[in-house]
């Protein structure tokens, strides 16, 4: 069974042992020890709310129970550029016409931006790849949107993703060789560990402030702003999935997208129900296809719990849980919980309208 819950202390390994495999680009989980250490520890103050709801960084483990190890994590930031500017590229246009002379040029450019500031920002997704597939991606990225829609007041009406840019698997950005390096002595594997050690503001307040005109830059360059890296195209697929679009804004690093969306927008914010739980005897239904599974969150800040369910055990009025699932999330009979379902196009049972 794989379900959802907050970061401890004993995922440092796995975490670590995921951040090495996932190779360099990966700006916010770097594989560095130490750095991870501090994100657990912040993750753990946020959800026992021992620090400003603005500076809170919740970030879920996903475990598998049966194997005993983290095999994903996923994570939000309650509210970016409060403590540092954050920064990002818009792309824009600058028009320069002479009627005279018969001239209309468009001349695309990227301009540097603080836009995105006390904003939230879900990031850090990084699944196990021997758990790839199954709908386990779905699962570690959705349950963020059920904690958003239970706890909507720590947050801000629209949140966005930073979506990791393209690079080889040297750790080269054809962005940082045409852009940044010019003004950084550096490679792009060293600007990205500073950016993940928390150095990026200083970085880009050192870049160029005025426009950027894209035709000045090389081909290759120009060529992978707003691209996705390889292995980020399904985390992006599913958050457009969730009415995620872009929104204009590129990393100022490897030219990533930015993509956002209001939370009462979100189709799992807007498709989840809630449900009474019913504790049963009987043992889980085998293993059901992501198409026929549900999404289930315990509806707890402090202990949030989320893992699915076949949708057979889910009723007008009640979900029907297995003592071992209920176990698992956290919950008793009586208890209210949220449902929704996993893929996109499942349908909940509707409650029959009154005197029908």
């Amino acid at each position: 069974m794989l379900v959802i819950r907050p970061l401890q202390n004993d995922d440092l390994d796995d975490l670590y042992a995921m951040a090495q495999k996932a190779g360099k680009g990966l700006t916010t989980l770097p594989a560095d020890r130490e750095l991870l250490q501090r994100k657990i520890d912040r993750a753990r103050e946020s959800f026992s709310q021992r620090c400003a709801p603005e500076a809170a960084l919740y970030l879920f483990a996903l475990e598998d129970l049966d194997a005993g190890k983290t095999v994903g994590i996923s994570g939000i930031d309650a509210r970016v550029g409060l403590d540092e500017v954050f920064y990002n590229y818009r792309l824009s246009v600058t028009v320069n016409a002479s009627r005279e002379l018969g001239v209309h040029v468009r001349t695309p450019t990227l301009n540097l931006s603080n836009d995105m500031t006390d904003t939230t920002e879900i990031c850090s997704l990084l699944l196990s790849d021997e758990y790839q597939g199954g709908g386990n991606g779905l699962l570690l990225s959705r349950c963020r949107f059920m904690f958003l829609d239970d706890f909507r007041k720590w947050f801000s009406e629209k949140v966005f993703a930073e979506m990791r840019g393209v690079s080889d698997t040297s750790g080269r950005s054809p962005l940082w060789d045409g852009l940044g390096s010019k003004f950084f002595d550096m490679e792009f594997s060293q600007a990205d560990r500073l950016s993940g050690l928390g150095n990026k503001s200083f970085i880009a307040e050192l870049m160029p402030k005025y426009p950027i005109y894209l035709p000045m830059l090389p081909d290759e360059a120009r060529a992978v702003i707003g691209r996705v890296h390889d292995n980020t195209r399904p985390a992006l697929k599913m958050l457009q999935a969730e009415g995620f679009n872009f929104n204009g804004m590129v990393d100022i690093f490897d030219g990533g997208p930015v993509v956002e969306a209001f939370v009462h927008n979100i189709r799992t914010v807007r498709e989840a129900e809630n449900r009474q739980v019913l504790v049963v005897d009987h043992a889980m239904a085998p293993d059901a296809p992501p198409d026929q599974r549900a999404m289930i969150s315990n509806r707890s800040f402090r202990d949030f719990r989320v893992t699915t369910i076949p949708m057979t055990c889910i009723g007008p009025d009640t979900v029907n849980l297995p003592g071992e699932v209920a176990d698992a999330i956290r919950v008793e009979s009586g208890d209210q919980v949220r449902v929704v379902p996993l893929k996109d196009g499942g349908l909940l049972p509707v409650a029959p309208l009154k005197g029908v």
